[in-house]
C-alpha cells in the first residue's frame, strides 16, 4: 500500500511522467500514434488535476484548489453541452466529455508550468 502511494505521488508531482510512460508503452505495443497521444493525455489529465490543485493551494495558501478546478470544468462542459444543443439540437454526451476532458488537459498542462514557475520564485524569495 506504501508503494502504491508514494508511486501516485510521484506521479502527481511529475505529471510528465504518466504521459510518457502510457504514449511509450502504447508504442511499444504498434498502437497509432494518435490513439497513443490521446491516451497518454487522458490518463495525464487526472495527475494534472491533483498536481495544479496542489501548486495553486500551495502558492495563494488555500485548500479551494481542486474546486475551482472542478467548477471551471464543469463550466466548460455547461458551455460546450449547450454550444452542441445550439449546433445539432441533442448533446452526445461522449462526445462532450471527451472534448471537455481533453480541453481540461491543454488548460491544466498550462496552469502546471505558470504555478511552477510561480511557485519557484516565491520558494526562491523566501529563502534569500
Amino acid at each position: 500500500m506504501e508503494f502504491i502511494r508514494n508511486s501516485l505521488g510521484v506521479l502527481s508531482v511529475l505529471p510528465v511522467l504518466p504521459f510518457v510512460l502510457v504514449y511509450g508503452i502504447g508504442r511499444f505495443m504498434k498502437l497509432e500514434k494518435r490513439r497513443c497521444l490521446f491516451l497518454a493525455m487522458d490518463v495525464t489529465t487526472v495527475f494534472l488535476l491533483l498536481s495544479v490543485s496542489a501548486l495553486f493551494n500551495n502558492i495563494f495558501d488555500s485548500r479551494f484548489g481542486f474546486f475551482l478546478i472542478l467548477l471551471i470544468v464543469l463550466i466548460g462542459a455547461g458551455l460546450i453541452g449547450g454550444a452542441q444543443n445550439r449546433l445539432k439540437g441533442q448533446i452526445d454526451g461522449k462526445r462532450l466529455f471527451r472534448a471537455v476532458w481533453r480541453l481540461s488537459f491543454m488548460l491544466m498542462g498550462a496552469g502546471y508550468v505558470l504555478f511552477m514557475v510561480v511557485g519557484m520564485i516565491k520558494y526562491i524569495s523566501q529563502t534569500m
